[in-house]
């Protein structure tokens, strides 16, 4: 109805906590900046290094460009609600705000699944993987993934639009996702329930399930290896994957579960809390765990430093 579309909703923070949102607040706020200087140092040694121009950097460097996507489409915000009780946000502010955090979300899952494709072609077909994973192919991948978290994630706008909030404008929350919307609203809302269930399970469950399967034949391929020293790289590179991979799907599978089917039993802060974590550890652990762990990465980083130590 019109007056839902002008309507200002609220985002309370976190309900329970109020009295630490301040300390909240400046450890969210430190973990986006960590965030946001890793993911730039990242992708600007990706950008800037000729030597980092192959399939796993390039993969690594849309990582961090989600990964900060990520980060700005909700903490600005949150820093906002807990520290300045800015919590107005317009129907449509609310809206668009879900429809970042959504594709994004699908997003940052189809780019580490292309990163599983990726490990399975350089350790399963090694000679091939040139030829295979090439610069279209990989723009190709990126398109489609891009493609795919727009479609998927677009129906919530849709399906939140045509719900009655009969005045129900406060939310529990720190950020505007497509469950807490639909829960203000007056009517039955089993369309949107199924319809969040179906996207969750064809884009984090599929894209999951397909990396299991590849670490699967990696594995297998990396066992099989003959030399000892050929073995532990591939383990290393894939260790640092898998690291990010479980950083990512733990909190959200956590999270969602608890909104399907725990949330009596789940204390409604501990929920909203999660859900920041999500939003936030991935951004903050990634370049970390990829910068560390990449002997390529570091190196370049390092002499990066070095210039500008020289030219200063």
């Amino acid at each position: 109805s019109d007056n839902t579309l002008s309507a200002t909703f609220f985002l309370t923070g976190i309900p329970g906590m109020e009295d630490s949102h301040i300390w909240i607040a400046i450890s969210f706020c430190v973990m986006y900046l960590v965030a946001l200087a890793g993911n730039t140092s990242l992708i600007l040694v990706i950008v800037t290094s000729n030597t980092l121009h192959e399939p796993m950097y390039l993969f690594l460097c849309l990582l961090s460009l989600t990964d900060l996507a990520l980060g700005s489409t909700t903490v600005p915000k949150t820093l906002a609600i807990l520290w300045l009780h800015a919590g107005e946000i317009s129907f449509n502010g609310c809206l668009a705000q879900m429809f970042c955090v959504h594709s994004v979300y699908a997003l940052e899952s189809s780019v580490l699944l292309a990163m599983a494709f990726d490990r399975y072609v350089a350790i399963c077909k090694p000679l091939r993987y040139t030829t295979i994973l090439n610069h279209g192919v990989i723009g190709r991948i990126s398109f489609l993934g891009l493609f795919r978290s727009i479609t998927v994630v677009s129906p919530f706008i849709f399906l939140l639009k045509r719900l009655p909030y009969c005045g129900h404008r406060v939310m529990a929350h720190t950020y505007c996702e497509h469950m807490g919307i639909a829960r203000l609203a007056c009517a039955s809302i089993t369309v949107n329930v199924v319809y969040g269930l179906t996207v969750a399970l064809l884009a984090m469950g599929l894209d999951s399930i397909l990396i299991a399967i590849s670490y699967g034949f990696i594995l297998h391929a990396v066992f099989h290896l003959p030399s000892h020293d050929a073995r532990h790289k591939a383990l290393s590179t894939c260790g640092s994957h898998l690291g990010v991979i479980l950083v990512f799907y733990i909190p959200a599978f956590f999270s969602f579960l608890t909104h399907r089917f725990g949330r009596h039993r789940v204390p409604k802060h501990v929920h909203i809390f999660l859900a920041n974590l999500y939003v936030l550890v991935p951004p903050v652990l990634n370049p970390i765990i990829y910068g560390a762990r990449t002997k390529e990465i570091r190196g370049q980083l390092l002499r990066m430093l070095r210039l500008r130590k020289d030219l200063v």
